[in-house]
Order: structure tokens, then sequence, then C-alpha cells
């Protein structure tokens, strides 16, 4: 992943969004990260996969509620 400055990105802003159409870019800031610039398709997919996810955790619960495989929430967290 290319690392541009805050101030190389303002500065060279139309080569920032060109640059990100390819890969995202990470932009930096007094020297530490700061953010990703990416595009429009890689974020939707990224969104899409976090939804993915999401409901297959949502989905292995209702069938671990459904099969009677529950843990006491209480319990729980006083074997941690």
């Amino acid at each position: 992943m290319h690392t541009l400055t805050a101030n190389d990105a303002k500065r060279n802003f139309g080569e920032l969004l060109l640059s990100a159409q390819r890969e995202p870019v990470k932009i930096s800031k007094n020297g530490k990260d700061a953010v990703v610039v990416m595009s429009i398709k890689d974020y939707e997919e990224l969104e899409a996969m976090k939804t993915d996810y999401l409901r297959h955790c949502f989905n292995s619960a209702k069938q671990d509620l459904a099969q009677g495989s529950v843990v006491d929430g209480e319990d729980f967290l006083n074997a941690l």
C-alpha cells in the first residue's frame, strides 16, 4: 500500500484519486497513519464482507440457541 503525507495528498489530490482507484492509499499526518483512501468499489466490497460476516455470526447464534447450546453470560464472565 502506497503512503502519502497529508501535505502531499493535498498538493496532489488528483493523483491521489487516481492512485486510490488502483489500490488503497494510506495518508499519514505528523508521522502517524491517519486514514486510508480507497475506491468506492473496494469500500462497497469491504462493507459487503462485514455484512456477510455479521449475518453468519447471527445465523450461527440462532442455530446454537435452537440446539440449546448456550452459556450463561455471568458464568462466562466469571470464568474469564
